[in-house]
């Protein structure tokens, strides 16, 4: 190990204790900050395996979306229960000992609430919350209950080493479609600047209300349900220590990559 990830690797306990500090003494700040765990162009080159358990985790909120380490599933944080969706399509809560190599977290909490008459496709709901927004440049968390007419989700199965990146993965992603579906429509936008670090515009997954399936959405399609919409001006962002993300490279953009696997909804 270089000097320099030495030092790297001290740094970072540094500034996530600071921030505990900080908000420890206004716990406002932590109400209004998305925290995150490595970057979104890390997940996308194959780094699968990360240092943050799900105990952890739930010490930064109770609502999020992320993976699981070997890309085990999706994750579908809700109500301060952990849920991993895998290639199966069946939603199961993990202990707090797993492993986590990518997620965004934060204590959710209402600031807006839109009625949304009608939607047709994933499109046109980013459309609708976007329209009702304050700002472009926060970020935001979305919950919608209800009922759905459909709901199109996917999940990818488990990866073993040496990992491919994650644009060969979803091309072996398995596809659920649910009609007639109660449950939750948790999502996360982001500004566009953050390209390369988190997932610019939305990021939805689902999960239905008996808690037994769900996944990452790729298309939906409901009437007259209520979006609860939350904002959040401070970000935290925690890098992994892993050998595998020190050694990176992240010279290239990756942003036609993250297009693909966000919005792939056939096996290639």
């Amino acid at each position: 190990m270089t000097k320099h990830m030495i030092i790297f690797k001290k740094i970072i306990p540094v500034l996530v204790f600071s921030y505990i500090l900080i908000a420890s003494f206004n716990p406002a700040y932590a109400d209004e900050t998305i925290y995150q765990y490595s970057t979104i162009d890390s997940l996308l080159l194959g780094n699968y395996d990360g240092d943050l358990s799900v105990a952890e985790l739930k010490s930064h909120g109770d609502f999020g979306i992320g993976t699981f380490n070997s890309l085990n599933g999706e994750m579908v944080f809700l109500d301060n229960e952990v849920y991993r969706v895998g290639s199966d399509g069946k939603a199961v809560a993990v202990n707090n000992s797993t492993y986590v190599p990518f997620v965004d977290a934060l204590n959710f909490r209402t600031n807006s609430i839109l009625t949304i008459d009608s939607v047709a496709s994933l499109d046109e709901l980013n459309q609708k919350v976007t329209k009702d927004l304050p700002s472009e440049n926060l970020f935001f968390a979305i919950r919608i209950d209800g009922r759905f007419a459909t709901m199109q989700t996917r999940s990818v199965p488990e990866q073993k080493k040496p990992y491919l990146p994650l644009v060969e993965v979803v091309k072996h992603q398995s596809l659920f479609k649910f009609t007639e579906i109660e449950g939750t429509l948790i999502g996360i936008k982001s500004p566009v600047y953050m390209k390369g670090i988190g997932v610019p515009g939305f990021h939805w997954h689902f999960i239905t209300k008996d808690r037994t399936a769900g996944g990452h959405v790729l298309g939906c399609n409901f009437k007259n349900l209520i979006a609860k919409v939350g904002s959040y001006s401070n970000l935290l962002l925690q890098l992994p220590t892993t050998k595998n993300f020190l050694d990176s490279n992240f010279t290239h953009d990756k942003e036609n990559e993250l297009k693909k696997v966000e919005k792939s909804s056939i096996k290639e």
